[in-house]
């Protein structure tokens, strides 16, 4: 159980050095594709779930997740509040049309969670609604864990200042300004509420066949090698002794890292 007040708790100053998630990163990402090829051919699916403040960082931790996997398997959900036609269905409709096959990686940048949180504070839907769809949402999850899936779920949490101080950061880019909305700044009025939102969803939530990891992402360097460890760990539990042996990448991911920082110093000196 995730216990109350755990967000408010949490040491959010843990960081990492670019320059250690540089050395970090290869190793990382083979891993995660010889675990991605080899739940491919055993035909064991995934869901990847990623919530968490706006400007938390999702995107880039989505990013180096997915870049050096095979496209083929892998699916990217970004979820919108629901459309007309997908509200005459029930809710969770549109997330069964997007569950992965056997030997697929499904990952959503948010999911069924709009329910408790967005939809809860705006007063989108009434209190029943969100309400019951705690038990929904339970369900869900222990059908497809039942059946065989990895079910990972990621909360990206960050101080409401490093909120502020990112989206006036981004504001001040002109060709980025565009990504801050006068809705994302509503929202950010409203951090407590969604705080309190946030900590009931993950209390309700929380089980053994769907956990949460909360990721403390004021350190996107931090965020992004948390995720990847988190998403290797559980890949290799569930394969258990058919996941391919450790090691044998070593020397591989050194050279990548090698061939990444020349390429990074040839591009600083053409610019």
């Amino acid at each position: 159980m995730i216990p109350s007040g755990m967000l408010e708790n949490l040491n959010l100053k843990r960081k990492l050095s670019r320059e250690e998630y540089k050395h970090a990163l290869p190793g990382l990402q083979r891993r995660l594709y010889d675990l991605e090829r080899v739940c491919w051919q055993r035909g064991v699916p995934s869901i990847l779930v990623f919530e968490g403040w706006d400007a938390a960082g999702k995107g880039g931790v989505i990013s180096a997740l997915t870049e050096r996997l095979d496209p083929r398997g892998v699916r990217l959900h970004p979820t919108n509040p629901p459309r007309t036609f997908e509200q005459q269905h029930p809710w969770l409709w549109r997330f069964w049309l997007q569950v992965p096959g056997r030997g697929q990686m499904a990952i959503f940048d948010r999911s069924w969670y709009l329910r408790v949180l967005d939809e809860r504070v705006e007063g989108t839907v009434p209190k029943r609604d969100w309400r019951g769809a705690y038990r929904d949402i339970v369900e869900f999850e222990r059908m497809l864990a039942e059946d065989g899936t990895v079910m990972l779920k990621f909360f990206l949490h960050i101080s409401k200042k490093e909120q502020k101080e990112r989206f006036e950061a981004i504001e001040n880019d002109p060709l980025e300004a565009w990504r801050v909305t006068r809705a994302d700044w509503d929202r950010h009025r409203k951090y407590g509420k969604y705080l309190k939102a946030t900590e009931e969803m993950l209390e309700q939530t929380e089980n053994n066949f769907a956990p949460w990891t909360i990721v403390e992402a004021t350190s996107k360097w931090y965020a992004r090698r948390k995720v990847l460890e988190k998403a290797i760990a559980a890949l290799e539990m569930k394969l258990g002794r058919h996941a391919p042996p450790r090691g044998e990448r070593a020397a591989e991911a050194a050279k990548d890292a090698e061939l990444r920082d020349a390429m990074e110093s040839l591009a600083g000196e053409r610019g």
